[in-house]
């Protein structure tokens, strides 16, 4: 299991445990974390799991692809640090992984 912490916008922190290979996404959904919509169910093809990752997070999390960055285009809020979360696959050394949900998503 992963543990991640959901920031919502009120500031309020939910951690919980995913099972590895899940997304970011997946493990909001799962554990009833608000503002995480997952419209398209994680297939790339809304922006509704927006979220920002915490920048001592930023650099094991990756950089967003080109398809990513396309599909970012349509989130509110856009910030440097700014993910889609259905394209985050939890591993070990995601564990302990903090991601705040923006305030016009949630």
């Amino acid at each position: 299991m992963v543990k991640v912490t959901y920031i919502t916008p009120d500031g309020t922190p939910h951690v919980v445990d995913v099972p590895a290979g899940r997304s970011v996404m997946e493990g909001a959904t799962a554990n009833g974390i608000d503002g995480i919509v997952a419209e398209c169910g994680g297939f790339l093809s809304c922006a509704t799991c927006h979220t920002y990752v915490h920048p001592d997070w930023l650099e094991k999390t990756g950089k967003a692809d080109a398809d990513e960055v396309d599909m970012l285009e349509f989130a509110e809020g856009l910030q440097d640090n700014s993910r889609l979360s259905c394209q985050i696959e939890l591993t070990a050394e995601l564990d302990g992984l903090i991601v705040n949900i923006p305030k016009e998503q949630g």
